[in-house]
């Protein structure tokens, strides 16, 4: 009898007779059926391929030595062996590929190379089940018959805003592999950076790949330009990289928006005819690509070389966040639009798209763009990229264009630890990425076929180096993959969770930077600050994100481990006791490394940057580093770009006699365009501002304490500021908020400390 296992309901499945524990395959393939006998792969085990696989077993082999330490022959065939074979009967599905364990070997088929190459991925998983590296595998019996769910199954990279090295790109390419994915969107040139040599033009990367970054106003800003490239060579050896994993790379050129640094390295672009810098600053910015035939031909003649290093069908033309203002003031665009019969610069923002697009239909290519290339009517050739939501997908593939899905932005932070590196605070935890969906249930059957599938997205404005990209994909991309490839009805959240901990012994021997912030302890007091002050005691809760995984702690201030005890119950301490946690998978894996937390008065008086709100109606919608391009890690500080205003919820004042306030002064380089007349400004009364406690209400509380600030040109940029507060009695609200001129710095708090 043929079933398939649903993971989400066992956590042992039969195998051959014996008991085994399920495999820890990411993504989980469509079907596994279980047969009788083992078949071990030790050193001796060949892989066996014809010359048209030789390049996927060669893949296999480099992959296994690396994840488990077999360095597997390629002769000896006449023996038990792993077989790679191609054959136009091996299904009906181009990606689509069959893996069988017998007690005479391993044999995978497929009709194509990516097929091929994708069983082969699942091959490596089932021979690193565990951390005994270099030990020979027992393989239980079994079938899988596997097939992707969705054709575009994507990842975005972002070079544009902080530039990626080549071997970077390629270790974000060999995880795509290894977890089937099969688009590579590179986001190539914004207002931040043209990051693609194109011979025609040399100024594009001589001058619009580098910036100056933005100054705090004074000591400690950066100095140095910012910026990078990629050659042609280097393009080149990234597409071939690619496609011999089965990737295809789309390239993004972003127009007529984010169009800043093209200004800046090709002036005639220019709309206002002014010069332009490349921008230092994040968001939306003015520039546009004029319209006129110069700019067209331009346009065209990059693409041309584009279209040379690129093979992709697909070529995405951006078309987002194009602020139009640049376009109303021109009196030549505006008799451009009368000539043509164009009404509103939506309209013409369609019709440039559309010279665009009939340019590359012309040569054999397809316009990829954002969903706002919907809003002034798009090319009907043109395929939607939907990041505002499903509303965009839904539209698009009404009026029959094809649509991928771009919803999953992973520059979100995975949780609101204190732990967590810069980022946006639009939390995406790894279970929403898991439960994520690119199919849209209103549309019928017909338009369901135009959802090409998903993607999800690395923006890098705060992903500053090339660990902060691993550590923001790193496990959720295994998450997406499984939304991506694995259907519906046969995914399973638990099941995932139980094998994410092989996968995290992967990344280890591949030196792969993955968070662990879903599994990592958390401290908890039901019972609130408050009352462990007044007590000098309290329960402490542990838990995490995911509620998975065994809780060991030590409360001795040693490292905690296996044969520490485990958490079962909230712990019942007393003020000025260590609590070390770690979280460890039932099988004794590492999942998260230790964290800390010290339980005094003093941590029971102190917030954090993230534990700061904002105030009134406002969010704390960023986590921002000291300075724009730093790769460090930390200090990291939450803000609200609209007002530089803090509050600290439910502080205890009695015996307070002082506020103790870390600062750090960031420069404020944010794109707001027409959103710049939200910035609040509040009056000061020193020629560089105030920081102004008060108390229960930023704009009516009794203020307890106004602090003069430096002048920036000469004052650090992170600083303490003390103040003494009269008494006050019970528990309040105390709020920070930084009165200074809205042209000048930005100031983030790094941690407040009521002092007694």
């Amino acid at each position: 009898m043929r079933f398939g296992f649903l993971l989400c309901c066992l956590s042992v499945l039969t195998l051959g007779g014996a008991a085994a524990a399920e495999p820890a395959l990411i993504p989980w393939p469509a079907q596994i059926v279980p047969s009788a006998g083992h078949f071990t792969v030790d050193q001796s085990t060949p892989i066996c391929a014809t010359e048209a696989a030789a390049q996927t077993a060669d893949q296999l082999r480099a992959l296994v030595k690396t994840v488990r330490g077999l360095d597997l022959p390629a002769s000896g065939c006449m023996r038990p062996h792993i077989a790679l074979v191609l054959s136009e009967k091996a299904g009906d599905t181009p990606e689509g590929y069959s893996l069988r364990v017998t007690r005479s070997g391993v044999r995978i088929s497929a009709r194509t190379e990516a097929g091929l190459y994708y069983g082969a991925m699942t091959l490596a998983q089932l021979l690193s089940p565990d951390n005994r590296f270099g030990a020979p595998v027992s393989l239980a019996g079994m079938t899988i018959n596997d097939a992707p769910r969705f054709a575009w199954r994507g990842l975005m990279l972002d070079p544009a805003r902080h530039f990626l090295p080549v071997a970077e790109v390629r270790t974000i390419i060999d995880q795509m592999g290894q977890h089937k994915l099969n688009v590579l969107h590179l986001h190539l040139t914004d207002d931040q950076g043209w990051r693609i040599e194109i011979k025609r033009y040399p100024d594009l990367t001589k001058v619009g790949a580098w910036r100056r970054p933005p100054s705090n106003g004074g000591p400690g800003s950066e100095t140095e330009p910012y910026g990078g490239f990629y050659t042609q060579d280097d393009i080149r050896g990234i597409v071939a990289y690619a496609a011999a994993r089965h990737i295809t790379v789309v390239p993004e050129l972003d127009m007529p928006g984010h169009a800043q640094a093209a200004v800046a390295g090709h002036p005639a672009l220019s709309v206002s005819g002014q010069t332009a810098q490349v921008s230092a600053d994040w968001g939306v910015n003015p520039y546009l690509y004029n319209t006129d035939t110069d700019s067209i031909a331009f346009v065209e003649n990059v693409l041309a070389e584009v279209m040379d290093l690129f093979p992709s069908t697909y070529i995405h033309l951006g078309g987002d966040e194009a602020v139009k203002d640049q376009w109303r003031d021109s009196p030549k665009i505006q008799a451009q639009m009368k000539a043509l019969g164009v009404t509103s610069e939506d309209a013409m923002q369609s019709w440039f798209m559309e010279q665009i697009g009939q340019y590359l239909a012309a040569h054999g290519r397809r316009m990829v763009g954002w969903d706002e290339i919907l809003d002034g009517g798009v090319p009907p050739s043109a395929t939607v990229m939907s990041w505002r939501g499903n509303a965009g997908a839904i539209k698009a593939a009404r009026l029959d264009h094809d649509v991928v899905v771009s919803t999953l932005y992973l520059d979100n932070l995975q949780s609101a630890r204190n732990d967590e590196p810069a980022g946006r605070l639009g939390i995406l935890p790894l279970a929403q990425v898991y439960d994520f969906d690119a199919m849209p249930t209103v549309l019928t059957a017909a338009q369901s076929r135009h959802v090409l599938g998903a993607q999800v997205n690395l923006w890098s404005e705060y992903l500053l180096s090339p660990w902060y990209v691993e550590n923001a994909a790193f496990p959720r991309v295994d998450a997406a993959s499984e939304a991506f490839w694995t259907p519906a009805s046969a995914k399973g959240w638990a099941s995932f969770l139980r094998r994410l901990p092989v996968q995290f012994e992967r990344y280890r021997r591949q030196s792969v930077h993955y968070s662990d912030l879903a599994f990592a302890a958390d401290f908890g007091l039901p019972g609130g600050r408050d009352d462990a002050l007044r007590n000098g005691g309290a329960k402490l809760t542990l838990g995490n994100q995911t509620g998975f995984g065994d809780i060991h702690y030590t409360l001795d201030g040693s490292a905690p481990g296996l044969a520490s005890p485990r958490y079962s119950a909230p712990l019942d301490l007393r003020l000025g006791t260590t609590v070390k946690a770690a979280v460890f998978s039932q099988q004794g894996d590492l999942l998260a490394a230790e964290r800390t937390y010290r339980f005094d008065a003093a941590t029971l008086r102190t917030r954090a940057s993230s534990e700061l709100t904002a105030c009134g109606s406002g969010d704390l919608g960023l986590r921002v580093p000291l300075t724009s391009d730093s790769p460090a890690t930390a200090p990291v500080y939450d803000i609200d770009i609209f007002d530089d205003c803090f509050e600290y919820p439910q502080a205890r004042l009695d015996r307070v006699r002082s506020i103790e306030v870390d600062m750090a002064r960031l420069a404020r380089n944010y794109g707001l365009a027409h959103d710049q007349s939200q910035v609040k400004s509040h009056d000061q009364q020193t020629r560089f501002g105030e920081l102004v406690l008060s108390l229960d209400s930023c704009e009516t509380g009794q203020v307890l304490a106004r602090i003069s600030l430096g002048d920036p040109a000469t004052t650090a940029n992170r600083q303490t500021l003390s103040a003494v507060v009269p008494a006050t009695s019970g528990v309040h609200t105390v709020c920070l908020l930084f009165a200074s001129p809205i042209a000048g710095p930005f100031y983030a708090i790094d941690e407040v400390r009521l002092k007694p």
